[in-house]
């Protein structure tokens, strides 16, 4: 969940430190770090934390102390926009996979560049480099933002990417980073599928993340796709994106994390009791009130 408290250069920053030691007070198992990006082409907004290079891992350091101290496992997101940004933010950059707008729900974005093969081996780069930075601050696990209609979910949508190479270029990314740092934990975020026509299915999303498993993924995180984060028009309530985790968790050994307004302590009990999932992910029930949820929750 993002904080926009970084500077502009994407530098963590004493309201960084306040939002996590606030945060902190939820006592949970698992506390992840906002989305930052691996490289500034690859920024989504203005005060967005950055992990693209060393001079980042002196604040970030900070927030894996905080996070450890609390006793919970500090994780944090890496992402690149890709095609999903403005031009303002990646400095007149925008990388795509195939040149096609990303298509969302509240604008219409300009048509993005197609990445060159250059391009596509600094990508592979920029998220190893990012891995040394983390594991540099001492962070447990590190996770690839491909869902939502980033860069990564670029990639893999039929909907952004027309040629042959789309799972290959995530399972690279993976691959290179198991191979260089073999005990870091990796966790993915991945679509359930893409919920806009001719996009990824839950067919599709279940293939994807059998493929991670048995490439060294240790989490697949199961959200929303190329359209960005959005609640299905007919699903209400708590959990409503469970459906694809549940479906997914069926297929593997490793955990899968539910996400979708999950806010209560019963309702997850609920979901690990029925085998669900192995993990629910609580974000804006969290941000109200840390404290207030765990004294209701646990």
């Amino acid at each position: 969940m993002a904080s926009e408290t970084a500077s502009e250069s994407g530098v963590v920053t004493d309201k960084t430190i306040e939002h996590y030691s606030n945060l902190k007070k939820a006592h949970v198992g698992l506390i992840m770090v906002e989305y930052c990006f691996v490289h500034s082409s690859g920024r989504s907004e203005l005060y967005q934390l950055g992990i693209n290079d060393d001079s980042k891992i002196v604040g970030l350091s900070r927030i894996a102390d905080i996070i450890k101290n609390s006793g919970a496992v500090a994780g944090i997101q890496f992402t690149h926009s890709g095609g999903k940004s403005e031009r303002k933010y990646t400095g007149g950059i925008l990388h795509s996979p195939s040149g096609i707008a990303v298509p969302v729900k509240d604008k219409i974005l300009e048509s993005p560049d197609v990445m060159t093969d250059e391009d596509i081996s600094n990508w592979k780069r920029w998220f190893l480099e990012a891995t040394g930075r983390a594991v540099k601050a001492g962070f447990d696990l590190v996770e690839l933002h491909a869902a939502h209609g980033y860069g990564l979910n670029q990639w893999l949508s039929p909907l952004t990417n027309q040629s042959n190479y789309r799972l290959g270029f995530l399972l690279d990314i993976v691959s290179g980073i198991r191979s260089v740092y073999p005990h870091v934990l990796i966790s993915v975020r991945m679509p359930g599928q893409d919920f806009i026509e001719g996009g990824l299915t839950p067919l599709d999303a279940k293939k994807i993340a059998i493929s991670l498993e048995a490439i060294g993924v240790d989490i697949i995180n199961v959200s929303s796709g190329i359209g960005g984060w959005r609640r299905p028009r007919e699903r209400n309530g708590e959990g409503y994106l469970v459906e694809e985790a549940s479906f997914i968790q069926k297929h593997l050994k490793i955990p899968v994390i539910g996400v979708g307004g999950i806010e209560t302590g019963a309702y997850i009990d609920e979901l690990i009791r029925n085998n669900k999932i192995s993990l629910a992910a609580v974000g804006r029930a969290i941000l109200k009130g840390p404290q207030q949820w765990r004294e209701a929750n646990l």
